[in-house]
């Protein structure tokens, strides 16, 4: 039998008497046996004279409290990196969604600025009145010619919506122009500015007739209007209706007097933020908008 065996079966008669022993340290070497009895004497000591041992484990904690300390420290940078990536991955997601809040929020914010300006537009054309004979077809304004020589005007309205050449054309506080071409499903406005727009009107106070004429500007001029006449700064013009173009009684504007003398017209539409206008039709169908 060999070494290795003989050791190995005299622990295991060890452990079967220890079975059988009153005490659990019965039965093991004496080194062992040893230091359990020390142990427990230690125990029994220091719960009857706790202060004796008070000094050594502060000089022992004292002892060991450095090489702790440098054993810990690389667990706690590791600690704190880890958490310092992760609050920069949460900052990163938190900017991200912020980012996309920010972007859907913009976009709310100009639909609400569009509404509200289309829904200002559309009460000023409520407000607007004229011959009740008159119905009228509301129609957005697509394009501007943005020409200096042309002053016109693209609308979304066309034959298709029962608009006939030469209908008058009204924003929300007064005329603006005429149809000049009539498409199926579109139609230019000539603007009263233009050049080529001549406009018969009336003066509100004194029932005096004259021609409002375009000039390229943003103020038209009176023309064809009697030396006699008393026009006064600040006086209403409204269309006369003779040509038969334009409705009786539609507000174009106020004449202002320069320092020569001319008769020029402040109209009452700024064109500058038209972007509902009125076609005025006679037998038309009832009002929409394309």
């Amino acid at each position: 039998m060999s070494q290795e065996a003989c050791r190995l079966g005299y622990y295991t008669k060890v452990r079967r008497r220890a079975r059988h022993l009153p005490f659990p340290w019965m039965g093991t070497s004496f080194s062992n046996g040893g230091l359990m009895v020390l142990c427990v004497i230690l125990m029994v000591f220091s719960s009857f004279r706790p202060q004796v041992f008070e000094s050594t484990r502060i000089a022992t904690a004292d002892f060991f409290s450095t090489p702790l300390a440098v054993i810990s420290y690389p667990f706690q940078k590791t600690t704190l990196m880890l958490h310092d990536i992760t609050d920069f991955a949460q900052l990163q997601a938190d900017n991200l969604r912020l980012e996309n809040d920010n972007i859907r929020l913009r976009q709310w914010y100009q639909t609400a600025l569009l509404l509200d300006s289309e829904n200002r537009a559309l009460r000023e054309l409520l407000n607007l009145r004229f011959d009740s004979s008159y119905t009228h077809i509301a129609a957005r304004i697509l394009a501007d010619s943005g020409n200096t020589y042309v002053k016109s005007i693209l609308i979304g309205v066309g034959e298709n919506d029962g608009v006939k050449k030469d209908a008058a054309v009204m924003a929300g506080e007064g005329l603006i122009g005429r149809v000049v071409e009539v498409g199926k499903v579109t139609s230019r406005v000539l603007l009263v500015n233009d050049i080529n727009s001549r406009v018969p009107i009336v003066v509100e106070d004194t029932g005096q007739h004259a021609i409002m004429a375009g000039a390229n500007e943003n103020n038209p001029h009176l023309i064809h209007v009697p030396e006699e006449s008393e026009i006064f700064d600040g006086t209403r013009i409204i269309t006369s209706g003779y040509g038969g173009v334009f409705p009786h009684g539609l507000p174009v504007g106020r004449v202002q007097l320069d320092k020569e003398g001319q008769m020029n017209i402040i109209l009452f539409s700024d064109f500058n933020k038209l972007q509902i206008v009125r076609v005025l039709q006679k037998n038309t169908a009832k009002e929409r908008i394309r």
